[in-house]
């Protein structure tokens, strides 16, 4: 695929919440909207679609699961992913693996500053949706007596996972991987202590539902802390590039979409304790150069 390079100007909106009102403010409109605060950063780039993630499906016995919750989770793998050739799955995930080190690097500031919320907190079991390669692994090293599950729709995904969790430090015990669907997460309600998601809400086929799944398993008071790219503003040459290709995309990056507005997607989840959101805009990264990331309290 052809990479395109863009520039973005810098700009910062926020966002206010109480649970009667919130408001958004920026210097060209006020618009209602409902929790949150929303800053713009920015920072360099790389050339390629990090997507990878998608929906997910299966069963493990780290933590309580019902034979119903397997069960609906398998249904819900026949009718959301239908099985792919392992020649791809093995192809995907082998491109995963070496072609997201620029991507990884250019980011690593915001993925450190997003997991120091996991630090000094009880979060001993951590649920990673779209764990994928295992490119976060090394974030975790700073969080004591951390389990990780990590979730991915394709299971040639798990072997690279299971290295990068070895290479950053992390006991074979402690790290289980989830063949599954994020729409349906064989996991019991409020079961894990914090919510991993990086570029996965771009590619699953149910955002709402993922979301909802996303608080059913999080216990009161763990976090969801998450990156995506997202969809760019109305109206620019960036968006008319992303709506031309977004057909494209889908079946060259396995499911990813490039118009979606996940942060929207998360404020309209409604987590119990709100969302802090920013913005951050990559200076010249082709098509998805416009991402959220932040921090929503269950």
């Amino acid at each position: 695929m052809a990479i395109l390079h863009f520039s973005s100007s810098s700009l910062i909106s926020k966002i206010t919440h109480s649970p009667r009102r919130r408001t958004i403010r920026s210097s060209q409109d006020s618009i209602k909207t409902h929790k949150n605060l929303i800053t713009t950063d920015s920072f360099s780039s790389f050339s390629l679609c990090p997507c990878g993630r998608r929906h997910f499906l299966g069963a493990i016995p780290f933590l309580p699961i019902s034979p119903s919750s397997a069960s609906t989770s398998t249904d819900a793998l026949k009718r959301l992913r239908p099985p792919k050739p392992d020649w791809y799955e093995e192809f995907f995930a082998w491109s995963m693996n070496t072609e997201m080190e620029s991507y990884e690097k250019e980011i690593s500031d915001y993925k450190t500053k997003l997991f120091d919320n996991l630090v000094g907190k009880k979060t001993e079991k951590v649920l990673e949706i779209g764990i994928g390669t295992g490119p976060n692994f090394k974030y975790y090293s700073t969080i004591p007596n951390v389990s990780v599950l990590g979730v991915d729709p394709n299971a040639k995904m798990e072997s690279y996972a299971r290295k990068s969790a070895i290479e950053a430090g992390l006991k074979s015990k402690d790290f289980t991987f989830i063949h599954a669907l994020g729409e349906s997460i064989p996991l019991e309600d409020a079961s894990v202590d914090a919510v991993v998601g990086s570029l996965v809400l771009c590619s699953v086929t149910d955002v709402t539902r993922t979301l909802n799944e996303i608080k059913r398993i999080l216990r009161p008071g763990g976090i969801y802390i998450f990156i995506e790219h997202v969809a760019a503003e109305d109206g620019s040459l960036l968006r008319l590039v992303q709506n031309v290709l977004d057909p494209l995309q889908q079946v060259v990056a396995d499911g990813c979409h490039l118009t979606r507005h996940t942060g929207d997607y998360i404020l309209e989840a409604r987590f119990n304790g709100g969302a802090d959101i920013k913005k951050a805009y990559l200076s010249s990264l082709a098509y998805i150069s416009s991402h959220v990331y932040g921090v929503a309290y269950n």
